[in-house]
Formats: structure tokens, sequence, C-alpha cells
């Protein structure tokens, strides 16, 4: 976890010789990039507003508390290198981006079960998420770059728990993972935007 926020904090510095810089007049692909800003912050605020509901209902606020419980759990940790490398590559990025909100969009199915009475912000969450990915890649496909469209149903097993308490901490970090994804995300949306 350290590792990760060592790397969301990485310096973009070296980034400007991006391959996309032809792009940075192309108001069509500006547009794109204002919208997925302002997107991915609706997102965003989302998934804050689901860690409040853990940290009223549950209790489970602090992460440093549930370190020791987490090496138990099986939650996978989304990778976003292609986002914030020296190396950035738009088309891996995106890429990067698309595989990261198929996976959490299955991954909050363990969320929806657990608080059955947030059901509509759930799958408010889920229907941006998909969103999301859907203008990514329509405008990759515009760009000419490289797409791999995944199946519509979730071919990723969804985390199993032990207990249930497993399955609240387990929660807990799937949202906290998902925000610092978003997080990088957004990160890398700006950059492009401000090439």
């Amino acid at each position: 976890a350290l590792l990760l926020v060592v790397l969301l904090w990485a310096p973009w510095q070296g980034l400007h010789g991006a391959p996309l810089t032809e792009l940075s007049g192309d108001q069509d692909f500006q547009l794109f990039l204002q919208r997925n800003l302002e997107f991915t912050r609706k997102i965003r605020g989302d998934v804050a507003a689901l860690q409040r509901v853990v940290c009223d209902t549950l209790q489970l606020c602090n992460e440093d508390e549930l370190l020791l419980v987490r090496q138990d759990l099986d939650i996978a940790q989304v990778p976003l290198e292609q986002c914030h490398r020296r190396t950035f590559q738009a088309e891996t990025c995106f890429s990067q981006i698309r595989a990261g909100l198929r996976i959490y969009h299955g991954s909050l199915a363990t969320i929806r079960a657990l608080l059955p009475e947030h059901t509509g912000l759930v799958e408010t969450l889920q229907l941006d998420m998909a969103n999301l990915s859907s203008n990514i890649q329509q405008q990759m496909e515009e760009l000419g770059l490289a797409t791999v469209t995944y199946p519509s149903e979730n071919q990723d097993p969804l985390p199993t728990f032990s207990s249930h308490f497993h399955h609240q901490v387990g929660s807990f970090f799937i949202l906290a993972n998902f925000q610092r994804f978003l997080e990088t995300a957004y990160r890398a949306l700006r950059h492009l935007a401000s090439l």
C-alpha cells in the first residue's frame, strides 16, 4: 500500500514528450478530456459517499487500523503504472484505466451485497463507470489507438471472504483502492489536458 501511495504522488516531470503532443490543440480531444475529468470527479465523489457509509454504518474508517486484517484478504490492486511512468503512453494508460474500471465494476457487487439499502448509489456508480469506460474506448477509436473490448459479463471472480467481518473490511479496502485508482486516472487525464 505504501508503494502505491508513493507511485500516486510520483511527479509528472519528464512526461512532456508524450506522443499525443500533436493532439494538444485538437478541440474534440480537449473536450473529451474536460468532460471526462468532470465525470471522474463525480465518480470520486460517489466513491467518497460510499466510503462515508462504510465508516458510519460499519465503523470502518481508518485504513491504518485495518492493515493487519488486510493481509488475510484477497483484494486485487489494479495496476495503473502506465499512467505515471516517465514513458507515459496514452494508449496503454487508457487501456489500464478501462481494465481497472471493469474490475472495480465487478468488485462493487460485494459492497452492494453488504449494504443493500445503498444499492441505488452502487448502481449509479457502476453505470457511471461503464459510461466512462465507453467514453474512453470511443475516444481511443477516434484517435486510431488500439482498443481491447471486454466482454460485458464480468469474467473476474468476485473476492471471497471467510467471515462477515472480512467481507466488511474487504469492502473498505476495495473502496480505498478504487479511490486511489481514480486519483491516478484523474491525474493522467489532467496531464493530457495540459500538454
